[in-house]
């Protein structure tokens, strides 16, 4: 990958890895953050039901990482990422029928498979590939921030569509019409999910030879390998720790109606402002990071997630300052969303070897996402066991800022072995 006979692989080649890089959870994630309401109405579910079939699909992808790690090695990511599309888009047929919840848990399993099974290690593969030598801070960058802003635009589309096919007033609809009206929004979403896989096949090739990026066989000895790196150790710790980072923005905008004492609307607004930080930090970082060095980014990055998270730990942030509210937002959201556009781009600093991104994606994965898990019922825990509802969530973001000082320290040992 590093002769100079290797040629990068096209802008294009870019653009389509991001599109499937959100296309891919459409159905299973997208859709039910933006339509939740709708999909527990249509479904017959109450907000628990929906939290076993993401349970479920937790449980088979946490499985998938690891196993489906090895196969990104042995394959071209690009027929991987295409057929994960497809069978994605498949279940969306299954998914317009508005299944039982036993059968609708079957389908988050299945999800649980295509999307990372087939799809999540191809992705971050085909990202390096895309980065070369010295682009994988833009690589990385220009993925999840991409990624980000395509999510928004899928969910713009899809509001579309559901008030285009909806009868009536959407306030006074009934169930049948909201149910006419998000098929529609389902079958265009398979339709798009299985048209940018036919696209990923037939275009997102390498400027390499594919047979360049794949290994005939992983057996126990590569896995050792893999294995033997410090840097996959390390990167396990500090996936985890970013990701916690990830999941406790989650009840940012709770925060503001709860602490802040901002209506429901305004709140929403806030939860707004930070889907909007994502792709605006994501792409920032990828313009400027590989001008320095990318290692040293991503401990700064846990630096800011202590600030913003002490911020707001301390019980500084009330009412009455507004204006530090956002600031701290506005610290923590720039430190979550770095992190987690950087880590995986160190991994050409880390020695990892190109032929084994998949199988070391994999192992770290099936460390790094286990705040999937835990996360959730842990933060969730803080804000119940406390009546007085400030304090709940200063001790969230005292979570935050621990894993946050770990997670700089994972990055700081990374930085002294790799950054040089």
């Amino acid at each position: 990958m590093t002769s100079k006979n290797t040629t990068k692989p096209s802008w294009f080649y870019l653009v389509l890895l991001i599109l499937a890089g959100e296309a891919v959870f459409i159905l299973p994630f997208v859709l039910p953050r933006i339509f939740r309401p709708t999909v527990l109405d249509v479904f017959g579910l109450d907000n628990v039901q929906l939290g076993l079939c993401f349970s479920v699909y937790g449980i088979v992808a946490m499985v998938s990482y690891i196993l489906g790690g090895p196969l990104a090695d042995k394959y071209p990511p690009r027929k991987l990422i295409a057929i994960a599309l497809w069978m994605t888009a498949l279940g969306g047929i299954l998914y317009a029928q508005y299944p039982n919840i036993v059968v609708l848990q079957v389908l988050y399993g299945y999800w649980g498979f295509t999307t990372i099974f087939l799809f999540w290690a191809p992705m971050i593969k085909a990202t390096r590939v895309w980065g070369g030598v010295g682009s994988q801070g833009k690589a990385f960058g220009f993925l999840d921030g991409g990624r980000g802003l395509t999510g928004a635009l899928f969910g713009v589309l899809g509001v579309v569509i559901f008030s285009f096919f909806l009868v009536g007033d959407a306030d006074g609809a009934s169930l049948p019409d909201r149910k006419n009206a998000f098929t529609y929004v389902i079958y265009t979403a398979s339709c798009i999910i299985a048209i940018i896989g036919i696209l990923v096949w037939l275009y997102m090739k390498s400027g390499s030879d594919e047979k360049k990026l794949v290994v005939e066989r992983i057996s126990s000895t590569e896995i050792k390998q893999v294995l033997k790196l410090p840097s996959v150790w390390l990167l396990m710790v500090i996936i985890c720790c970013a990701y916690v980072g990830y999941k406790i923005t989650d009840v940012i905008s709770q925060y503001a109606e709860e602490v802040m004492l901002y209506n429901q609307v305004n709140s929403a607004k806030v939860g707004t402002l930070l889907q909007f930080l994502r792709p605006t930090t994501g792409i920032l970082v990828g313009l400027l990071v590989d001008r320095f060095k990318i290692t040293l980014w991503l401990m700064l990055s846990f630096g800011f997630c202590i600030v913003g998270g002490v911020l707001f730990a301390t019980g500084t942030i009330g009412p009455s300052t507004t204006a530090l509210f956002f600031l701290s937002v506005l610290i923590v959201a720039i430190g979550v969303y770095a992190a987690r556009a950087l880590y995986f781009g160190v991994m050409q600093e880390g020695k990892i070897p190109l032929a084994l991104t998949g199988t070391a994606v994999g192992l770290i994965s099936l460390v790094g996402y286990t705040p999937d898990i835990f996360a959730g019922p842990a933060y969730g825990y803080l804000l119940d066991m406390y009546p007085e509802q400030e304090l709940g969530h200063q001790n969230v973001f005292w979570m935050l800022s621990g894993f946050a000082f770990v997670g700089g320290i994972a990055s700081f040992l990374y930085h002294r072995l790799y950054g040089k």
